[in-house]
């Protein structure tokens, strides 16, 4: 039997002012309560502002787990925004699915959708203003706490109260967990972003990054 895990929330938000800072911004993202469709580049009902960063093919729908919000609250205090799903910007908000659990390469069915997982998440300066903490993005990054992306294999209608169900797992030893320490954490391990950098299941991007660190790496060896 297939693992599969209640979805608590699918959210999606359209593009508004961010905090103070003036910069327009999708991250604000509520529950929905009717079927949204699973396309490409996404729900149908959601947003992206910086289509140079977020968003397309690989990053088409974020997921962030739930089970990160209690540490947050003991690390950073009694923030508004971690009252309640949403506050990553994720359209996605499970329980007992995190990145030690979860694979590049996985594929899940959603709904009626296929998804499979692309990359982790690269927190930019956009939640350090949602927060209204000033390093929260370096915070999440060095966590490793940062969720990841799918890219829509199958486009198709995800009803509330969904479950995601792993019907695969192509390279599931990559967990998001491992790649995020191969790239963040253990940048001396040439071996591991040898294998990133020509991994199949992982994003372009993130196949770029792997090249560029293992070529800077190469390019100092005496």
């Amino acid at each position: 039997m297939n693992p599969s895990f209640p979805v608590g929330h699918i959210l999606v938000g359209a593009v508004r002012p961010l905090g103070d800072s003036g910069k327009a911004s999708a991250i604000h993202k509520a529950p929905v309560d009717r079927p949204v469709r699973a396309t490409r580049i996404g729900f149908d009902a959601d947003s992206q502002a910086d289509l140079k960063h977020h968003g397309g093919l690989e990053q088409a729908i974020h997921h962030y787990p739930f089970d990160h919000y209690d540490g947050w609250r003991v690390e950073v205090g009694p923030v508004p925004v971690l009252e309640k799903p949403g506050a990553f910007g994720e359209n996605v908000s499970t329980l007992g699915l995190t990145e030690g659990e979860v694979a590049v390469g996985d594929v899940f069915r959603l709904g009626g959708a296929t998804l499979q997982v692309s990359q982790g998440r690269q927190p930019c300066w956009k939640l350090n203003v949602r927060f209204g903490v000033d390093d929260m993005a370096s915070r999440v990054q060095a966590s490793g706490r940062s969720g990841w992306y799918y890219r829509v294999l199958e486009e198709g209608d995800v009803p509330p109260g969904a479950v995601l169900e792993r019907i695969d797992r192509v390279t599931p030893e990559w967990t998001v967990e491992r790649v995020w320490r191969a790239l963040y954490v253990d940048r001396h391990d040439m071996a591991s972003l040898v294998v990133l950098a020509d991994l199949p299941t992982l994003s372009e991007g993130w196949r770029r990054l792997a090249r560029r660190r293992a070529e800077t790496m190469a390019s100092k060896e005496p």
